[in-house]
């Protein structure tokens, strides 16, 4: 995940972008040389030089994405002209932010199904160990082990609050599934910068938008968008995981009131030392971990942050979203895929 919201994949990215941009202008007849497709090609990756090239670009022009695009054209220098031909800085920083968000869906779906096999597991394995189940936290009446487990999994609590492992899983695949490609449009979601490129043809101009969205490896590009994206995909994808924090928060208290119960127990390992591993105790470091990076400290804050941008968006176009989105995204993928082990 972290690799995935890097400056490397980010820059990666944009490159990817303006290549399968300009294979698919050349495509419907506009005069892009094939050198410079192969020079683009070969040339995805940024090396420590060209990072340097770039934040001196930046400096200077006081502009990320024509500083990227100048820094590829050094490496690439028969698609210095055609490099982001036609095209807006959205159409790079936006159409990456929506591959990493579906990327990074991916991610978190694999490790949750990996947690919920494993849970699934042991409930099998304990589902006649009976134990002392509660409700107000005060001794009601006998479960199993087992079946205490598959409240993790599935089902919700006596009082009906948390949403549980395979209805995240569910929440998760659904937002990912959902989410589109902003395509090839430009300063305001137009296309008529492509439209003169094209002189005027229409059809061609359709037909560069559901190419690149098919290189890019998206089903559907979203048929309208200002310069951004609509910032209601950063809630749809902050919101499972927003609960899928609940539910790792639920999961962590209990393992922490079973603690005290001596019903469950912090792994100890051979050399450990300090106030959490006396001899007649051992604190629940783990759930303490897991409570602090969901909840309270990371993704319903960040939830409520994507949830301003949504609304004041300005008309066509206002990037101070800009300055929260791409760090709250990742920043609580990161913790959900922290929690998924």
């Amino acid at each position: 995940m972290s690799h995935l919201f890097s400056s490397e994949m980010r820059f990666h990215t944009w490159r990817k972008l303006w290549l399968n941009l300009a294979i698919a202008e050349k495509e419907l007849g506009l005069p892009i040389p094939d050198e410079a497709i192969k020079e683009m090609q070969e040339n995805l990756h940024l090396d420590e030089k060209q990072f340097g090239i770039a934040a001196a670009e930046e400096k200077k022009r006081r502009h990320d994405v024509m500083a990227h695009v100048h820094t590829f054209g050094v490496v690439a220098p028969s698609a210095a002209a055609i490099i982001h031909l036609g095209a807006t800085s959205c159409y790079v920083t936006d159409n990456a932010d929506l591959i990493f968000l579906r990327e990074g869906c991916d991610i978190l779906i694999n490790k949750l199904v990996v947690v919920i096999d494993r849970l699934a597991r042991f409930a099998e394995e304990y589902r006649a160990l009976p134990t002392l189940g509660f409700t107000h936290f005060q001794p009601a009446q006998l479960t199993t082990v087992g079946k205490r487990c598959t409240l993790w999994i599935q089902a919700s609590s006596s009082i009906e609050l948390w949403n549980e492992l395979l209805w995240d899983l569910r929440n998760i695949k659904r937002a990912r599934d959902d989410i589109g490609f902003r395509g090839v449009k430009g300063t305001t979601g137009t296309q008529a910068s492509f439209l003169t490129l094209f002189d005027g043809d229409h059809a061609k101009v359709k037909a560069l938008d559901k190419r690149v969205t098919e290189l890019m490896g998206f089903a559907y590009a979203y048929p309208v968008t200002s310069q951004t994206y609509s910032r209601k995909v950063d809630i749809d994808v902050l919101a499972p995981l927003a609960s899928f924090g609940a539910t790792a928060h639920k999961i962590a208290t209990d393992i922490r009131l079973l603690a005290n119960l001596k019903e469950m127990e912090e792994p100890f390992e051979k050399d450990q030392i300090g106030s959490s591993a006396m001899a007649y105790k051992r604190n629940p470091m783990s759930p303490y971990l897991s409570i602090q990076r969901s909840l309270p400290s990371s993704v319903l804050r960040v939830h409520r942050c994507s949830c301003r941008p949504g609304g004041p968006d300005f008309a066509d176009i206002d990037l101070s979203d800009r300055i929260i989105d791409p760090i709250s995204v990742a920043d609580v993928k990161e913790c959900a895929v922290w929690q998924g082990t």
